[in-house]
């Protein structure tokens, strides 16, 4: 390690013997190095030391001066340099054309070959560049083409090059191989293992020629990658720079973007800039399968096919047009796919999604319109977009029918002025009793200071009181009494009528705890949904509770679909409730009231659950990028929200419903059976002091 005092770290990996890992930080120095790399050839089950000794300025000062010339292999060969640096040479003026002019200021390479290209000539680039970020060398040595062969050496590379990846930033991969199976096997596992990322380029330099590497088209044009072809066997060296382009028809896949030559260096060739955003904008408009199910946001409805005249399925609504808004945008079309069991997705025990996810991660799709609730246990399969709404969950039930509430007599007062009128009877009651024990004011004629205080109830009854009144003080007390009762009473008597004429629309759930205090009403719940397994996973509390009930029948769960129907069914009857999105059981309030022209339904109060709604696609997928970028866009536009009013006129008009209306029908007993609840009391009371009396005085008799 004292041979390198500029290095501040130095890893060299040897993994099974087959491959070597130096990386090198930012601000290294390497011109007075003396390395040594070594790997294993594994077909031959034997070691290859490479030991170089490095001059990596001579070259660069041989050619300086001498750029305006048409160059050649017989030309440099004539400079008296060896083909190991005439190599380097080549493939440092490429690599520096290609990178200084579309890199970042500080930016970080990794250079992966197959052994074909020495480890010097590596060493002599990284030196010359002198790249700002730090760079990475990785050698994979094999002497076979055997695919299968290369793909479990580079199974191991590639874990090791996605670490350094994850250590790094704008990071650029470059591979030099002449090698199409080594090639192949590559561009295969940097999928398979998820190297490549769309903010991560990468950038093939090969002597082969284009036609050789025709099955590589497919998989290039979904990365963000350039394919640089060196031409240097006939008298001019030439360098062309090719872009594989996504969707596109085969034979039209790749584009020439930029060309180079020593005398001219890099020249663009086509309106395509080099590592071009190739998913922002469609060149070819393609055709991409889109998942989606019938939800608020996208509701499915049967239309006539004018060509066979039969139903089918079509989709409308907000969701639909944030579809349209993107294949403008970017520039392709979109066909609806419905999942076979018409569910979100879940992840099943073998491993597998259901529903959309599944169609989604086996890559049936491109695009999992849905849209899908953001969770860690999705996050893991799929990519999602940005988030186009923020939503709850609430209770969906149906309103009672209008009634007039039988306590409603009790409801004209406040039950604290209902204390307040008990507590000033007692207080006139006690000023009666202490009055009358005074001494000075004591006579036989006058009446029982119980007697007083019962005259006191009587004109709060509006009833007369035939007891005489001898003392002032009683008649002050009196008339402030009777003062207090007319305002009493007129204020009753009015709020009461009022009352009468007022029929109360019951709305029983706004609560999970009024749900599970209330063994009568079933739950209804999305199948496969993201908050399944929330709710199993859950150890006490609410949520406990709610899970433990799909045990004794309680809790059904429903694919999403089926919603319309229960809720016209099951929900409508009363005894079941959905657990819903507030947006999608917004849409079927709606939708109802559109069709009846009744608030039939009710959500509740409480809001719980807190989500965030996106579409998703593939892993790495290089789709997500340019959507997010456009719906952020439509999202601070306020398009989406525009979109989701203008679908349901009547989204608004059930909001507010107020749970009380007035009504000029006469009352039956059913309205006012809690006014005989109280007479019959009274009656029961008074019999029972009444039987209570006439035992006492048949004790006393005996």
């Amino acid at each position: 390690m004292d041979a390198f005092p500029d290095i501040i770290a130095l890893m060299e990996t040897k993994l099974t013997g087959m491959i070597t890992g130096v990386i090198f930080p930012s601000g290294y120095q390497i011109s007075d190095i003396q390395m040594e790399a070594s790997a294993h050839l594994v077909c031959q089950s034997h070691i290859r030391v490479c030991s170089t000794s490095m001059e990596p300025h001579i070259w660069s000062k041989k050619f300086k001066g001498k750029q305006d010339m048409k160059w050649s292999m017989m030309r440099l060969q004539q400079t008296g340099l060896s083909t190991q640096v005439m190599e380097a040479w080549l493939v440092t003026q490429v690599v520096e054309a290609v990178l200084t002019s579309t890199q970042h200021g500080s930016y970080s390479v990794i250079f992966i070959t197959d052994g074909t290209t020495s480890l010097s000539t590596i060493f002599m680039i990284i030196d010359h560049l002198r790249f700002s970020g730090g760079v990475g060398v990785f050698e994979a040595v094999a002497n076979c083409s055997d695919l299968n062969n290369w793909e479990e050496h580079l199974s191991l590379l590639v874990d090791s090059v996605k670490l350094l990846r994850k250590l790094s930033s704008y990071t650029t991969i470059v591979v030099i191989s002449d090698e199409a199976t080594f090639l192949a096997a590559f561009v295969k596992w940097s999928v398979k293992g998820r190297l490549m990322v769309w903010s991560t380029r990468l950038l093939i330099l090969t002597h082969s020629r284009l036609m050789e590497l025709q099955d590589l088209h497919t998989t290039l044009s979904n990365l963000n990658s350039m394919l640089v072809i060196i031409n240097d066997d006939t008298a001019n060296i030439r360098c062309s720079v090719y872009v594989q382009l996504p969707y596109s028809p085969r034979g039209s896949q790749v584009v020439q973007v930029a060309s180079w030559t020593p005398r001219r260096g890099l020249l663009l060739t086509s309106h395509l800039p080099l590592f071009p955003e190739k998913f922002s904008k469609f060149q070819h408009k393609p055709n991409l399968l889109v998942a989606i199910e019938h939800t608020g946001y996208g509701k499915l409805v049967m239309v006539n096919d004018p060509s066979s005249g039969a139903p089918r399925a079509h989709f409308q609504g907000s969701l639909v047009k944030m579809m349209e808004y993107l294949s403008g945008a970017l520039n392709f079309t979109y066909s609806f796919v419905r999942p076979p069991d018409g569910v979100w997705g879940l992840r099943l025990s073998n491993g597998s999604w259901s529903g959309m996810m599944g169609m989604v991660v086996r890559k049936e799709v491109s695009i999992g319109a849905g849209p899908f609730m953001i969770d860690r246990w999705r996050a893991e399969a799929v990519d999602f977009t940005v988030p186009m709404v923020l939503d709850y969950w609430r209770i969906l039930g149906v309103r009672g029918l209008p009634e007039v509430d039988p306590w409603g007599f009790l409801f004209p007062l406040a039950p604290l002025v209902w204390a307040t009128i008990l507590g000033m009877l007692v207080m006139l009651a006690a000023a009666v009793f202490l009055m009358y024990s005074c001494g000075s004011v004591k006579s036989d004629d006058h009446n029982s200071w119980l007697e007083v205080a019962f005259g006191y109830v009587r004109i709060l009854l509006q009833q007369d009181t035939t007891l005489p009144i001898y003392w002032l003080w009683e008649r002050l007390l009196l008339l402030v009494w009777m003062m207090v009762t007319l305002v009493l009473t007129r204020s009753y008597s009015g709020n009461l009528m009022a009352l009468l004429a007022v029929r109360h629309i019951p709305e029983p759930y706004h609560t999970l705890r009024d749900l599970m205090d209330d063994p009568s009403v079933k739950l209804i719940w999305e199948k496969d949904s993201a908050t399944v397994p929330y709710l199993r996973a859950a150890k006490s509390g609410i949520y406990r509770e709610i899970a433990d009930a799909e045990n004794i029948g309680r809790l059904i769960f429903v694919p999403r679909p089926q919603f319309p129907g229960l809720i016209n069914t099951l929900v409508r009857r009363g005894d079941h409730v959905l657990i819903n999105v507030h947006g999608d059981s917004k849409s079927n309030i709606a939708q109802d009231f559109t069709r009846t022209g009744k608030c039939s339904f009710y959500e509740s109060k409480e809001e719980f659950l807190q989500i965030m709604f996106a579409m998703i696609s593939q892993k790495d997928s290089p789709l997500v990028p340019p959507i997010n970028k456009r719906m952020t866009s439509m999202t601070e536009a306020g398009l989406f929200f525009q979109w989701l009013i203008a679908e349901e006129p009547n989204s608004t008009v059930c909001d507010h419903v107020p749970t009380k209306i007035t009504v000029n029908e006469a009352l039956s007993v059913s309205n006012l059976w809690g006014m005989f609840v109280i007479l019959l009391v009274g009656h029961l009371t008074s019999l029972s002091v009444f039987s209570l009396e006439i035992l006492i005085r048949l004790i006393k008799q005996v």
